[in-house]
């Protein structure tokens, strides 16, 4: 049952209770040091080197640069009513009149990621500094300004979910491209767009469009995930205007407030857009210090991890599940769509990116990684006729295909999140460094005193050891924070040969602290053993087979015959690969990224 919206009153109650906070600076909220947020290092601070990362960000960025500017600005053209040369690139990207989603496979969304991908080119440029990618982003942000009418809202199924995309690659143009228009070009696309969103947030499948009663496709806006944007866009300055609108879209009454109290309102609503909200909770508490919506995005993450896979991916065919009626394990029989990929994956990694800055609480990085390693790094590329990865499948028939929609909603997020994994690799406050992921890779940033970079080396996951060597331009004193994962067991690390006596208690930050100099290594030691993670409470023998963060896939187009002892004794058969022993013939297993065109299954029924 879906809530309804709020009334004028109640809107007014919540603006009044939120505008109390609005004087407070972010350092004022956070005004004990040691509590202060982590901090994120700039895009160019960091510099990943391993191979499935860096393959991905080049995939995502060749295809957008091969976009032509005419088939970009066709459907903001012809639905303004100007004069639109260029082709069709087609997909959900076309602008298709009598659209009907019952039959049609393009035009659901006309430009609906066109916001995504100047947002993605804008961050490559600040990985890069790439100069032919800046140049491409204040030429599509021109052309956009030129071809954006008030028809573009009017005629869109989606006029909050276009216009939140749209703020997105204009506040990091103005951020990661310094385009000096972009501010002017969001105040002009604002006044377009506020005539065609409702007065306060709308859960999905609300009608609330004048005259599309009859269309239930016109109620799958998400103008509940505005306020993340707009927050950010009020954060780099572009005026109180944006952080009132922010306010007046936070999904307070139906979902904040009651996760926020501990109730589970998950049931039935939309997965990907529902947690990607959660993302707007936690920018109202970077900007509003509000209490209520850190307490809903904590709340709320736990509820998720309960319902989610081994994989950490979660909401079969797009849905989230009441808890505890053994839905997930339903959904293995028959249901190929099991997780949104890139969209989940984009939203999930934020949420946790921004947990673990304020609680500085490692299972978040925990999750992240699962998240990485089992789903997002083995999407397959994206194509330049818009062919692109969309679900996970992990029923027992599983196979990793393209969806049949070209253009959708993942073509625009991977190629934001192939960013953003600079963005979670490394975390610090003033006195310390936080490694979380440990992909190899190098991190460089200023000391009170000096210069410092870090370079991780290694083959984490496949092997046990990281290895970390520091370089200084003069001997400084600092901590260097390590996660601990928390399905480790005796851990170990040593600084330059010489085993270091600490707790590293699973599931937390160790913190090495000492004066480091230039030449200064460090090992740690992560071992890996097989463990068996059930799917939910209610069906103990199904169960997926876990080594260290990752899932071992069992290649098979036929359900396994397998019992517990068998899967808890695999053993390599290669860098990348397993084998479990079975009465019929050994099992093969390996994880997400090496699965190419294979059937597999991601969990067995034990024997």
């Amino acid at each position: 049952m879906i809530s309804r919206p709020v009334s004028r009153r109640e809107f007014v109650r919540r603006t009044a209770i939120l505008g109390a906070a609005l004087s407070l600076s972010s350092r004022d909220l956070f005004a004990d040091g040691p509590n202060l947020p982590l901090q994120t290092f700039a895009y160019g601070d960091v510099t990943l080197s391993s191979t499935p990362h860096q393959q991905q960000l080049a995939n995502t960025h060749s295809v957008l640069m091969g976009l032509k500017e005419g088939g970009l600005m066709r459907p903001f053209r012809v639905m303004s009513g100007l004069p639109a040369p260029g082709e069709d690139i087609g997909g959900w990207y076309m602008y298709k009149a009598d659209y009907d989603y019952r039959k049609d496979s393009a035009g659901l969304c006309p430009g609906g990621t066109f916001g995504q991908w100047v947002s993605a080119l804008a961050r490559y440029y600040a990985i890069t500094g790439d100069a032919a990618t800046r140049e491409r982003v204040l030429a599509l942000n021109r052309a956009f300004a030129k071809s954006v009418g008030a028809g573009f809202f009017q005629k869109n199924r989606f006029p909050a979910y276009c216009y939140d995309k749209l703020v997105c690659g204009l506040i990091d143009s103005h951020q990661f491209v310094h385009d000096p228009d972009a501010f002017a070009i969001l105040e002009k696309t604002t006044d377009l767009a506020l005539p065609e969103l409702p007065p306060h947030a709308i859960d999905r499948e609300l009608s609330w469009r004048p005259g599309k009663e009859g269309d239930i496709s016109y109620d799958w806006d998400e103008s509940y995930t505005l306020p993340e944007n707009l927050f950010l866009a009020y954060q780099r300055g572009a005026g109180d205007r944006y952080k009132q609108l922010a306010i007046r879209f936070l999904l307070d009454t139906t979902y904040f407030e009651p996760l926020a109290a501990g109730k589970n309102v998950f049931a039935g609503k939309h997965a990907y857009s529902y947690v990607n909200a959660l993302n707007s909770a936690m920018q109202a508490y970077f900007t509003l210090g509000s209490e209520m919506h850190l307490r809903a995005a904590r709340n709320a993450f736990q509820m998720l991890v309960a319902q989610s896979f081994a994989t950490g991916g979660w909401g079969p065919d797009e849905q989230l599940r009441e808890p505890g009626t053994g839905a997930l394990a339903a959904s293995l029989v028959d249901q190929h769509q099991s997780f949104e990929t890139p969209c989940g994956a984009y939203a999930h990694f934020k949420l946790t990116r921004s947990l673990l800055r304020v609680t500085r609480d490692a299972s978040y990085g925990d999750s992240m990684e699962r998240v990485m390693y089992n789903t997002v790094l083995g999407a397959k590329p994206l194509q330049p006729d818009g062919t692109a990865f969309y679900y996970s499948d992990y029923s027992y028939r599983g196979h990793k295909g393209y969806s049949r929609h070209r253009w959708p909603c993942c073509s625009g997020t991977l190629p934001q999140i192939a960013a953003d994994y600079h963005l979670s690799a490394y975390f610090h406050t003033d006195t310390d460094l936080y490694v979380n992921l440990y992909v190899p890779s190098t991190v460089a940033w200023q000391l009170p005193n000096a210069r410092g970079k870090l370079k991780l080396t290694g083959d984490y996951p496949f092997s046990e050891v990281v290895q970390l060597d520091v370089t200084s331009d003069r001997p400084a004193t600092f901590g260097i924070q390590l996660r601990i994962p928390v399905w480790t067991t005796d851990a170990s690390v040593w600084v330059n040969g010489k085993h270091q006596r600490l707790e590293l208690d699973p599931g937390t930050f160790v913190a090495l602290r000492r004066d480091w100099k230039g030449g200064d290594r460090i090992e740690l030691h992560l071992p890996m053993t097989t463990r068996l993670e059930a799917i939910d409470p209610q069906h103990p023998a199904i169960v997926a087979l876990m080594y260290g963060p990752l899932v071992l896939f069992p290649i098979t187009s036929s359900a396994p015959s397998v019992t517990r002892a068998q899967l808890l004794a695999a053993k390599r058969s290669g860098s990348k690969s397993w084998q479990v022993p079975t009465a019929a013939a050994p099992l093969t297993l390996i994880p997400f990224t090496e699965i190419a065109d294979q059937a597999y299954t991601t969990y067995v029924h034990l024997a």
